[in-house]
């Protein structure tokens, strides 16, 4: 079962607790590469703010089905997907 994250948990775990629009930004700039899981990062209420970044407007959600994440209308189910990362989570080089 897949699960999904937001720019705010993102921020926070690397100590920038509110800076989840730098998190959006940089997941913009990272859509495309295929070691980056952008399509996982959502916005707060699980909406896919980032949809329009992706090849079509339904991309984003598409990828996200594939891998077992479940909606409820055109939301992600938190209860269910939500990952909240913590700074030893996060895999990034120095």
């Amino acid at each position: 079962m897949g699960s999904v994250t937001t720019y705010g948990h993102i921020a926070e775990a690397l100590g920038a607790r509110r800076s989840a629009r730098i998190v959006g930004w940089a997941m913009n700039s990272a859509h495309t590469l295929m070691d980056v899981p952008a399509h996982r990062v959502i916005n707060r209420n699980g909406e896919l703010t980032g949809k329009m970044h992706f090849a079509t407007p339904t991309l984003m959600r598409e990828l996200l089905e594939a891998e077992g994440i479940e909606f409820i209308g055109d939301a992600v189910n938190l209860t269910k997907h939500l990952w909240i990362p913590h700074v030893e989570d996060i895999d990034y080089p120095i």
